[in-house]
């Protein structure tokens, strides 16, 4: 396995808004074709019941629904329960998906269940819950003056609490674990920011720092059509006020892209810019990769899942 996991080095890498912003027109012209095949959005949207659907799935995991105290509306997520879960005689850490794509759908990552399961079966990780939620109409953002909207607030406000009142869980931050792709990977490091109590183990991965520098330079429009409020929460002003923060709780961070992915280079640019701010963390860059979560994880997978695994076992309770 091809692996490569260092600190960057400031002096081999140059920050610039024009590197970002041409990363960013990129994953929007992708965004875009891709959005026009997208189906419309529900809070709950299941894989179809066929074999085909689910034939990739391990068969510990599934689907359920809560209702959402902010909405009053059912919202869907699936699960994976690691083996021996049934048997109700230990809790176990929690890692938290976040798909990529939008609008939002608890479909869209879980075949990444798969993964988990073999590492698990292998004795790679140590039995671990694995959480794929539904990201939204606009997937972990807030977008009030829609209906429903809550993208973020129901994952952090509800979903966690709801996984931790529901499954037999650590309930504590050290045995939290969030990741994401793609745009999943925007929303994991503006919450990792923005909600440091809740995890302590966050991976984003392949995210689109560029438009979210677009974002932070441009009165919170990543497109004329497209606003982002309240104007600061962003990934880049988010990291910002994270490292001025006098007592924050620390993060365990690792960032990790695709080297042939069209965010590869503003993740290098974003790393270089936590570097100035005393942020510390890793950089996994998996060789020859593009944008896809699943081939990141076809590669380097097990880092990711070893990445949450070191932080879990510093914290296991005896």
């Amino acid at each position: 396995m091809n692996r490569v996991l260092s600190a960057l080095r400031l002096g081999t890498l140059t920050f610039g808004i024009i590197g970002c912003t041409a990363v960013g027109f990129a994953q929007d012209a992708k965004a875009t074709k891709a959005a026009k095949a997208e189906a419309p959005f529900a809070w709950v949207s299941p894989l179809a019941n066929t074999g085909k659907a689910r034939q990739a799935l391990p068969p510990t995991v599934k689907h359920a629904t809560f209702r959402s105290p902010s909405m009053g509306v059912a919202v869907g997520y699936y699960i994976y329960l690691p083996p021996g879960y049934a048997e109700g005689r230990e809790r176990y850490p929690v890692v938290y998906h976040l798909h990529g794509g939008r609008p939002g759908g608890e479909g869209k990552s879980v075949r990444l269940a798969d993964y988990v399961h073999a590492a698990v079966k292998a004795g790679k990780i140590k039995p671990t819950i694995y959480v794929f939620p539904n990201g939204g109409p606009v997937s972990w953002y807030d977008m009030p003056d829609q209906k429903h909207g809550l993208g973020e607030t129901v994952f952090v406000k509800e979903v966690v609490s709801h996984v931790d009142a529901t499954y037999l869980t650590w309930g504590t931050r050290e045995g939290r674990a969030l990741e994401g792709y793609s745009q999943g990977g925007r929303g994991t490091t503006r919450i990792m920011f923005k909600y440091p109590e809740l995890f302590l183990s966050v991976a984003p991965g392949g995210s689109g720092y560029g438009p979210e520098k677009r974002i932070q330079e441009s009165d919170g429009y990543e497109s004329p059509t497209l606003r982002f409020l309240p104007v600061g929460t962003n990934t880049w002003d988010l990291a910002k006020a994270y490292a001025a923060r006098p007592a924050q709780p620390a993060l365990s961070i690792l960032i990790w892209d695709g080297t042939k992915c069209f965010n590869y280079e503003s993740n290098l640019q974003f790393s270089a810019y936590l570097k100035t701010l005393g942020v510390a963390h890793e950089f996994l860059a998996i060789a020859d990769v593009a944008h896809t979560a699943t081939g990141s994880y076809d590669k380097n997978g097990d880092d990711i899942m070893r990445h949450h695994q070191r932080t879990f076992d510093a914290h296991r309770p005896k």
